[in-house]
């Protein structure tokens, strides 16, 4: 059966592929190669396998270079979206910028105006003070005067009246009567000046009320104006330390505990302002008191969030063109593929990039560091500590201070990275935290 069937197959392969003989001849002897249908057949099969491989493998080529060219191109108009998106961030960042420095020059001015409004407030209180005494003093003698006055009239009528009876009787004489003419002429001369005098006081009186109603009415408008003045600063404090505090409770960082402690004598700056006290006769504090050293409060409290806030990494390492390339958090390692906490973030750029300091502190390492590679560590108040790393040049020297904003070196490549960028980190009491709490929490606020 397996004959039949063996016969049949080279019969219908005979059709295909015809029994054909090869020669191989020498110079003593002629072979031939018979290359049977099946042998035929199997290296047809595995030459069609070979052009089918090899179109099969031209295609998926053709098509991986169509696709690279589209991921080219879809990579180039990324690239361009993104830097479109970096310059917007940039400018964005220079309005802010600009915008801090506004309000900074609107505190200052605030400031002179306080300077100038405690100047005419003190000016005022001591006119009031001196126009209040003088009046006073002028209804004091107007009284005096007034009651010398009636005195004299009281005399003058007794006199009268004795001087009457004394020229009807007849015991007095002419010698008495020669008194009494003079004593009326004193006592007439005595009235005359007492009316002149009382008429001048009544008249500096007069004019001491008019004085008194038109102080009154400057201190009324300069109150007004004081009200006002009251009202922008307070205003201007509440739209000034409400965004630091903010600032801070977005960082994590209790506001309460930073006020004491700078309150408590950091680097003997700051400190409370002394408050207003007018009052010099042991009264109690008046309205316009009340809110000067309220308005001097958040002054103290402002003063002392900016003397905080430059000792805390609210700023971002890098102020040229840059790249986001690394979060912070678990990650895939690029060296090991494996795995692992990446304690900072990553800011790429060109070789020599600057690198600033982000807050006021002391250098405590700058030199290399296994993996870091070029690093620098700077300790600020607080129990902060930030690291610069892979650094190409460091610019810093171990204990030296440095202040947000000076430049600490140029970013590189080295250590352990696979391209120039620094790796930026913020520990707190030794504890890696994410750096950009600290810089999208001042975003709105320098």
């Amino acid at each position: 059966m397996r004959t039949k069937i063996a016969i049949r197959l080279d019969a219908f392969l005979e059709r295909f592929f015809p029994e054909r003989r090869v020669f191989l001849r020498s110079d003593k002897d002629t072979r031939f190669v018979r290359l049977r249908p099946g042998m035929q057949l199997f290296a047809f099969m595995g030459a069609a396998a070979v052009v089918a491989w090899t179109i099969i493998a031209t295609a998926v080529l053709l098509m991986d270079s169509i696709g690279a060219g589209n991921f080219r191109e879809q990579a180039k108009r990324d690239q361009q979206t993104y830097q479109a998106r970096l310059n917007f961030i940039s400018q964005q960042r220079d309005i802010r910028a600009e915008e801090a420095l506004a309000a900074q020059e609107r505190f200052n001015k605030a400031l002179e105006q306080i300077s100038v409004m405690q100047s005419q407030l003190l000016t005022s209180e001591t006119r009031r003070r001196e126009m209040e005494t003088g009046i006073e003093i002028v209804q004091k003698t107007l009284r005096t005067a007034m009651n010398e006055r009636d005195t004299a009239r009281d005399e003058a009528i007794q006199l009268t009246a004795a001087m009457k009876q004394g020229g009807t009787g007849s015991s007095f004489t002419s010698s008495s009567g020669s008194t009494g003419n003079a004593a009326l002429d004193l006592i007439t001369a005595a009235l005359a000046e007492t009316a002149a005098e009382r008429d001048k006081v009544i008249a500096d009186a007069q004019d001491s009320l008019l004085q008194a109603a038109e102080l009154e009415q400057r201190i009324a408008f300069m109150n007004e104006q004081n009200d006002e003045i009251f009202r922008h600063l307070e205003e201007a404090m509440t739209v000034s330390v409400k965004p630091l505090d903010k600032m801070f409770r977005a960082a994590g960082m209790s506001p309460d505990s930073i006020l004491r402690k700078v309150r408590s004598g950091y680097s003997g700056q700051g400190g409370p302002l002394t408050p207003l006290s007018f009052s010099t006769r042991g009264e109690e504090p008046s309205l316009s008191t009340q809110r000067a050293n309220r308005i001097l409060g958040e002054l103290d409290r402002l003063n002392i969030y900016r003397i905080a806030a430059s000792r805390a990494p609210f700023a971002n390492p890098v102020k040229a063109g840059y790249r986001f390339t690394s979060p912070f958090g678990y990650r895939r390692d690029p060296k090991t593929g494996g795995r692992r906490l990446h304690k900072g973030v990553d800011f790429a750029g060109p070789v020599g990039t600057p690198l600033y300091a982000t807050a006021d502190g002391v250098v405590t390492h700058a030199g290399w560091s296994s993996g870091y590679g070029r690093l620098v560590k700077i300790q600020h108040e607080f129990g902060i500590e930030t690291r610069y790393a892979h650094q190409n040049r460091i610019r810093v020297k171990v204990g030296q201070r440095v202040s947000r904003g000076d430049r600490i070196g140029d970013m590189g490549a080295s250590g352990r990275v696979t391209g120039p960028h620094v790796h930026y980190e913020v520990r707190v009491g030794g504890k890696a935290v994410n750096p950009m709490v600290y810089i999208k929490a001042a975003n709105n606020v320098f």
